[in-house]
């Protein structure tokens, strides 16, 4: 368990520090799917784990090339400080099947629109 905890980790992490996901699109349905954990406790297990891992080390190294807007950045901190907190009180009033419903719906529409219209 540990062993496949570790490498899923470091799985999302080369995938975040690369395209920018890990939580959404590797953490959670890994967690769900290998590990058995329900929605919810996916969810906020994965958002445990992305709050400083992440955005440090891999935001260092894009800062340091100078491809980080940090006007931007500040201003979707901001949002998602304040967005994080209305989607998991959305998400803790659903039920469990509705959850992994509309989040197959959102990864589906995203894969949908890079695969039919890429830029």
């Amino acid at each position: 368990m540990t062993i496949g905890l570790l490498a899923l980790g470091l799985a999302a992490g080369v995938l975040a520090g690369m395209f920018g996901i890990g939580g959404g699109l590797v953490i959670v349905p890994a967690l769900i799917i290998l590990f058995k954990m329900k929605e919810l406790d996916a969810l906020g297990t994965s958002l445990a784990a992305l709050i400083l891992p992440v955005g440090l080390l891999s935001t260092l190294k894009y800062h340091e090339a100078g491809h980080v807007n940090l006007k931007y950045a500040g201003l979707i901190a901001a949002g998602l400080f304040v967005g994080g907190y209305f989607g998991a009180r959305i998400a803790l009033g659903l039920p469990p099947g509705i959850i992994q419903r509309l989040y197959g719906g959102v990864l589906a529409v995203i894969a949908m629109r890079m695969l039919l219209f890429p830029k």
